[in-house]
């Protein structure tokens, strides 16, 4: 993702004039010291990520242990439960989850930016995979009084991928979608193969080479999912897939601002790429491409190209 850079007014001094010095700000680094600082920058950050992956990494263990209490106040083996009760254990299981979420949400976060996450592709049907999100996602999305629609594609071939990962993806997309449209809405989940021409960074192809590959078979998978949702404005179509990002307007809204970051830092991780079309009131969709011959050389943490 290109980045902005904001706009710097120079004034130049007035003619008969000496030039005054413009006030050396404490604490920035001269133009030689920038590598330095730059370097210890990066040290610094890197382990501010480690400290607080380990910090949640810490709250796994007393979490876990608190949600399993509460399954066993539910289950009733330590004493039958008055209406009340079971309405305050269920809010009670339903904040943990969210904190459960929340809590790998960082750790997956944690894991991709310092390179603790490691592909692993193995062939298989990339329509079972979607399918298995979609029946893990139908009750919540049926409880809110929405409609989630997934149809399995036969043109897609069997292709090495990372299926957890891809889960992942899913998941975090459709949870993405499940936030913000309003009861009524309806999400759909679609794949299909795709021919994705790569911008070439060698010479232009000459006009037989291109006829060839218009011809060629496709070489990756599109998928999308779509949704009625209240839209993205496109000044915001780049940075909604960065870290910590929240549209304004949602500040208040569930969640750490990780979903989506993590989305293109997989996608990537698999060599893919990913965007959102989208306009104000008329929903969004969200597309990725995975080849299906991975790259043995995926991309770093840099936005997408």
């Amino acid at each position: 993702m290109a980045t902005v850079q904001k706009n710097m007014c120079v004034s130049e001094p007035a003619e008969g004039k000496a030039a005054v010095p413009a006030p050396s700000g404490e604490g920035i680094p001269s133009a030689a010291d920038l590598p330095q600082a730059y370097s210890e920058l990066q040290q610094r950050f890197q382990r501010t990520t480690n400290a607080l992956g380990s910090a949640a990494h810490d709250l796994k263990t007393p979490l876990a242990i608190l949600n399993g209490y509460v399954e066993l106040l539910q289950s009733e083996k330590l004493g039958p439960l008055n209406a009340r009760q079971r309405e305050v254990l269920g809010d009670m299981q339903l904040s943990g989850k969210r904190l459960q979420q929340f809590i790998q949400d960082f750790l997956t976060f944690s894991a991709l930016e310092t390179g603790g996450l490691k592909m692993q592709f193995e062939v298989g049907d990339i329509n079972h995979c979607l399918s298995d999100v979609c029946r893990l996602w139908s009750t919540r999305f049926h409880e809110k009084g929405l409609a989630l629609y997934f149809l399995a594609n036969d043109k897609l071939p069997a292709f090495p991928f990372d299926s957890p990962k891809l889960e992942r993806v899913i998941s975090n997309l459709l949870e993405n979608s499940f936030k913000f449209i309003p009861q009524g809405g309806t999400v759909w989940l679609h794949a299909e193969p795709y021919m994705w021409e790569r911008r070439a960074t060698a010479q232009p192809a000459s006009a037989g080479e291109r006829r060839r590959q218009e011809t060629s078979q496709p070489n990756s998978v599109k998928v999308s999912v779509s949704d009625t949702g209240p839209g993205i404005p496109a000044e915001f179509h780049q940075e909604v897939f960065d870290d910590f990002f929240r549209l304004p307007g949602n500040e208040n809204q569930e969640g750490m601002g990780l979903g989506l970051a993590i989305v293109r830092r997989l996608v990537q991780g698999m060599g893919g790429k990913v965007w959102v079309e989208s306009d104000p009131g008329a929903g969004c969709k969200f597309s990725f491409l995975i080849p299906f011959k991975p790259s043995t050389n995926p991309p770093g943490k840099g936005k997408n190209r």
